[in-house]
């Protein structure tokens, strides 16, 4: 099993969260990732998709602490421009990539629950391709940071920039107050390469059988799992449950 290792020193008594949450509303993510890894490194990580918002953290990070691992769940059905723009970027920046995936096989999957399981059943197919594998990856993680912009989608709104789990893990959302042009121009500014999809009218991008370009007038993640009652593939409101699939 993949996991992190624990902190080494004693750890500093933390703040109240809520309020020091609070207290970070209007400071730049920087400062926020600052924060994070000053408070829990070694036991920090931040999860990417290659998705713009974790790649600007993923930039400033390497300024800051460039030794924090940085997550990539690969399900095996990621398009093939995500991952030449991974590559990209590793090629250029070194970042420090841990790349973890599903116990299962696609033909295991498809022995199990048929061909197919993202189209007649995208929760579980979400749940073994992705969750479960973040639930192992995050096995002695004190604080996750993430990519989530409160504009993204209205399961957002209310994002805070610190959130505790029932286990104790701390999420840190450095990117809640920023909107899609933040991200844009802070790529633009630093010269960070952009999705190859982004173009093509992929403003989130999540698997290939799963995602489709927007249209005008859409919301940003309207093209997830379009035409079903799903807006999240459940990283982040699953990780406390136990497991649904093996």
């Amino acid at each position: 099993m993949l996991r992190f290792p624990r902190m080494s020193q004693p750890q500093l008594a933390i703040p109240d969260l809520d309020a020091l949450s609070l207290q970070l509303e209007d400071a730049p993510p920087q400062e926020i990732l600052r924060w994070t890894v000053a408070t829990y490194a070694p036991d920090a990580v931040l999860t990417c998709s290659f998705q713009h918002e974790g790649v600007a953290l993923g930039h400033m990070l390497q300024a800051i602490a460039p030794r924090t691992p940085i997550v990539f769940i690969n399900t095996g059905y990621h398009f093939p421009e995500t991952l030449a723009y991974r590559d990209l970027l590793l090629s250029t920046y070194g970042w420090n990539l841990v790349e973890v995936g599903p116990e299962l096989s696609q033909a295991d999957v498809e022995a199990r629950h048929g061909a197919e399981l993202y189209r007649r059943d995208p929760d579980l197919c979400c749940e073994i391709n992705k969750v479960a594998p973040l639930r192992r990856a995050i096995a002695g993680v004190r604080a996750w940071i993430n990519g989530r912009r409160r504009d993204q989608a209205s399961t957002r709104r209310g994002l805070p920039i610190l959130e505790t789990l029932p286990s104790g893990l701390v999420k840190v959302n450095p990117l809640a107050r920023w909107s899609s042009k933040d991200t844009y121009y802070y790529l633009k500014q630093h010269g960070l390469p952009f999705h190859p999809l982004f173009e093509r009218g992929y403003t989130s991008i999540g698997c290939a059988p799963c995602t489709r370009p927007v249209l005008a007038g859409e919301d940003e993640r309207a093209g997830r799992w379009a035409g079903r009652d799903k807006v999240e593939c459940g990283i982040h409101g699953a990780l406390d449950a136990e497991p649904t699939a093996d």
